[in-house]
């Protein structure tokens, strides 16, 4: 669906024309009665997923063993709490 609007109007309606465009509406703007051009939304792309893209990127340093105090604790059921006072 496309209005056709004379530059003159579509200056003072700016506002209003590109929330029509922006929900799809195709808006032809003319000058002197003479289609002069169109007002269309912007179809942004989604990026593409590209498998393999973070390859390398995660490191070994995530998955490092607990230290020993803490792998007892836990093992015993209980978690170490860091604001309890020994």
């Amino acid at each position: 669906m496309s209005t056709t609007v004379n530059v003159h109007e579509a200056k003072t309606h700016l506002s209003r024309l590109l929330e029509r465009a922006h929900a799809g509406e195709e808006i032809i703007l003319a000058k002197a009665g003479k289609p002069y051009a169109r007002l269309l939304p912007l179809q942004i792309e989604k990026p593409r997923r590209q498998p393999g893209r973070l390859k390398g990127a995660i490191t070994d340093a995530f998955f490092e063993p607990l230290p020993e105090q803490e792998l007892r604790a836990w093992e015993q059921g209980h978690r170490r709490d860091p604001l309890r006072k020994k």
